[in-house]
């Protein structure tokens, strides 16, 4: 299949990220890649027929891109589509899984592994086998909401159960799911817990990277999600060093907006970029467990730099979105700094850009550790280095609780000169 300077996306996955699959999708190095991408988290754990927790694009293979490599990620623009969404905190419901609700479901009464399902009515028994009619769905809400957004997309507003019940009743709509979406939206639950709550709508993408070199859920590539594939009862089980297979492409990471640049690692040819989860808003940690997950539309650039190798993602957020003591200095800070140089007899003053490295694991603590050691083996400079500008210059930052963390700093201009991004920065950040 010849690669397309622009490639249109409105296909997805099982909920499985296999990189034995074809990529039906090519662009070129360069290109852009533009997709209607379908809700995350909810719809897809309440439609047991997805194997991944999530429902994400089908990979694009990048011409040109190799292990090795790395893909530049350019978010040019990132549009909300749902008029409505629903969400809240979540709890498994047993027998109707095996190990695993957001991978491996299953219907209590007929045994059916994964099953297709059918709508009926609206409520938390909504979702039903196809094949015996039992409610199948194997998570609940424990406390939620229904949110509806203006039409700019600027704000959010809890909903009553009245309004929630009569949103249920056309749940595809107002969610404006994709066509070829199979997940039942969450808005056929309609929940109501805390009507009358306004937010503010700033869309991120929280699904976001490169297929991993072997199969995984979708939501577990990731060094927190994937340790409950470690010794699983079921086919896409991993043993730990597996799990290093990971690309951490579900990082539910705010800053990953609209402006941002995210640079993924290239562990299968073509590097196989895909996107979803698209949330209206969300506070750092995730703490409830989900957001307000939405339907949206995306537009990517991407480019290959070659020989790049790197063993996670690295984010250069907005100017904005970054840490006070990790944004560049101002022409008079640098100038304050050459005073205080020339006072001290200092040869050179170091020039410092930012940038982030995220890093995932088990839980906070193992995620500051990894990405602390990404960091330091990318620049090939101690971790106690890195500790330290990511102190005096930076910070840690949650992701999502319970094991995605950036580690963000003012990297010297001349280790970024190494690694070729001294340019990719400076665009970025003057």
């Amino acid at each position: 299949m010849e690669a397309k300077m622009t490639v249109y996306v409105d296909r997805f996955t099982d909920g499985v990220l296999d990189p034995a699959r074809p990529m039906e999708y090519r662009v070129k190095d360069g290109g852009y890649i533009i997709a209607n991408t379908a809700p995350g988290c909810w719809g897809p754990m309440i439609t047991p027929a997805l194997k991944g927790g999530h429902e994400v694009t089908r990979p694009v293979y990048v011409e040109g891109a190799e292990p090795g490599d790395a893909i530049v990620i350019h978010i040019e623009s990132i549009a909300v589509t749902s008029m409505v969404t629903a969400s809240g905190n979540d709890r498994p419901v047993d027998g109707r899984f095996d190990g695993d609700p957001f991978v491996a479901a299953k219907c209590p009464h007929c045994g059916t592994a994964n099953p297709q399902t059918v709508v009926k009515g609206i409520g938390p028994h909504s979702i039903r086998c196809a094949q015996c009619d039992e409610p199948v769905a194997p998570f609940e809400l424990t406390h939620a909401y229904t949110m509806a957004f203006d039409d700019k997309r600027q704000l959010g507003l809890t909903l009553d159960k009245a309004a929630a019940e009569r949103i249920a009743e056309n749940a595809r709509h107002y969610m404006a799911t994709p066509e070829h979406s199979i997940q039942n939206p969450i808005l056929h639950f309609a929940p109501a817990d805390m009507p009358g709550t306004i937010a503010r709508v700033r869309p991120f993408l929280g699904q976001l990277g490169t297929t991993p070199a072997r199969a995984f859920p979708d939501s577990h590539n990731a060094g927190d999600f994937g340790q409950f594939l470690i010794g699983a009862p079921h086919s896409l089980a991993l043993t730990a060093e597996q799990l290093e297979d990971r690309t951490d492409g579900h990082m539910d990471i705010n800053r990953v907006r609209e402006g941002a640049i995210l640079l993924c690692p290239v562990k299968v040819e073509g590097g196989g970029v895909y996107l979803g989860d698209m949330h209206a808003m969300q506070g750092d940690g995730e703490i409830a467990g989900h957001t307000t997950d939405v339907s949206g539309v995306v537009k990517l650039r991407v480019q290959v730099i070659k020989g790049l190798q790197l063993e996670g993602p690295i984010l250069l957020p907005l100017v904005e979105d970054l840490p006070y003591l990790a944004r560049p200095f101002s022409e008079q800070e640098k100038q304050q700094a050459a005073q205080m140089a020339h006072q001290w007899h200092i040869p050179q003053v170091e020039e410092l850009l930012p940038i982030s490295f995220v890093g995932t694991g088990a839980n906070l603590n193992d995620a500051t550790t990894n990405g602390l050691e990404r960091a330091a083996r990318f620049f090939e400079v101690t971790v106690p280095e890195i500790m330290n500008r990511a102190t005096v210059n930076g910070a840690i930052q949650i992701g999502r609780n319970p094991g995605v963390v950036t580690v963000t700093f003012l990297a010297p201009l001349r280790y970024l000169e190494r690694k070729q991004l001294a340019e990719l920065a400076q665009s970025q950040y003057r």
